[in-house]
């Protein structure tokens, strides 16, 4: 056995003791953190929902397309327990909700874009179409109820701070009424409208969720978010009614 070959194995023995090292001081310390009753979580999952008024205002007669976009979501929480059935989860998720919609309304205030660049504002009648897309950092804070040593429930609320967000759309074959309803009539073809710059930064609301055990170390989770902080900035007036995200999250967990 030449020198070289020599050095060679003896770095990889290095490296796989320190390997076995690291991956005992890891174990050492998760079964100290159930101890005190700490539980460490990874979930991975995907939003299906929308953004919308609560009820359905008579201005939106008919939804002719519904399409909840690919929305992902990658969260780490800590669970502390307090006994058998109770416990509080705390944790950092990192989301994607997204939505596009058609719609067909009447006497729906709007702010647009004709297409020879003019603005124009009044009560639109005709299609609209909608794209709303959002990147949020959320906290959810959440008690749980262990149902059985498989099944928990968690309920509690969450806080976002909205790093992107996209609010645009086009409103097509229709026409405008200037000021109110009985206004002068504008036909239009096609105009669009913007209001990323009018999203608030930071929402807020509950959410409502339930987990399986499948496996010693998986979990499938499924839970409901509902805002319950319009999207829009106080001072919005274009929109008249007020507007939440409504989501549902579909994965699965990593219990540490």
């Amino acid at each position: 056995m030449n020198k070289k070959t020599s050095l060679i194995i003896l770095w990889c023995l290095i490296v796989t003791a320190s390997t076995v090292h690291a991956q005992e001081e890891r174990n050492k310390s998760i079964l100290k953190s159930l101890t005190i009753g700490l539980e460490y979580r990874l979930k991975a999952g995907f939003n299906i929902g929308g953004t919308s008024p609560i009820p359905l205002p008579a201005e939106i007669r008919k939804i002719n397309s519904f399409n909840p976009t690919t929305a992902f979501s990658i969260e780490g929480d800590v669970v502390k327990t307090f006994n058998n059935k109770w416990g509080i989860s705390a944790g950092l998720r990192l989301e994607n909700k997204g939505m596009k919609t058609d719609a067909t309304v009447k006497n729906y205030h709007m702010r647009m874009i004709a297409s020879d660049g003019g603005e124009m504002e009044g009560q639109w009648t005709g299609g609209v179409t909608t794209t709303v897309k959002q990147s949020l950092l959320t906290i959810p804070i959440l008690a749980i109820y262990k149902v059985s040593k498989r099944w928990e429930l968690e309920l509690g609320p969450w806080f976002s701070y909205v790093t992107s967000g996209e609010f645009f759309g086009e409103a097509y074959d229709g026409y405008l009424r200037d000021g109110d309803p009985t206004g002068e009539k504008v036909e239009v073809k096609s105009a669009t409208y913007n209001f990323d710059d009018d999203l608030r930064h930071f929402q807020c609301g509950m959410q409502l969720g339930a987990q399986w055990r499948a496996f010693s170390h998986l979990n499938v989770t499924a839970n409901l978010t509902w805002g319950v902080v319009p999207i829009f900035q106080k001072d919005f007036e274009t929109i008249t009614f007020n507007m939440y995200p409504i989501y549902a999250n579909i994965g699965f967990g990593y219990v540490f």
